[in-house]
């Protein structure tokens, strides 16, 4: 009896850990997107973004702080690089709380959206 309670049990968690990295990485996929350049630290923070907010923006991303993209449906992408050490702010920098449409690869890995941008415009 405790020998097939085991083997059910196996089995079940065997299936939740399948079931689990499904919903942490999902396909790359070509996107486009668009939505506003964002301020990652002070949008999450205090809730800030907008032309009101374009100078601290400016201010924190040459800081280091990374810019991120606010896609029209209100999720967050962050830009990322296959390369090691490719900062990404400086494509992002020219287009500071306005409108873009980007253009990239997209995954969803450990709870957070990411795109390898290919293009970025602005939008209107």
């Amino acid at each position: 009896m405790l020998t097939r309670i085991l083997a059910s049990t196996a089995v079940l968690l065997g299936t939740a850990a399948t079931l689990g990295a499904q919903q942490m990485s999902a396909p790359a996929a070509d996107v486009t997107i668009t939505g506003q350049v964002i301020d990652l630290n002070c949008y999450t923070t205090k809730g800030a973004s907008g032309p009101g907010h374009k100078e601290c923006a400016i201010a924190c991303a040459k800081a280091g702080v990374p810019l991120a993209i606010l896609g029209s449906d209100g999720t967050i992408y962050l830009p990322v690089s296959a390369q090691p050490g490719d900062p990404q702010n400086g494509k992002l920098l020219a287009f500071v709380e306005a409108k873009v449409k980007v253009t990239g690869t997209t995954k969803f890995e450990h709870g957070l959206h990411t795109i390898e941008i290919k293009s970025v415009t602005a939008a209107s």
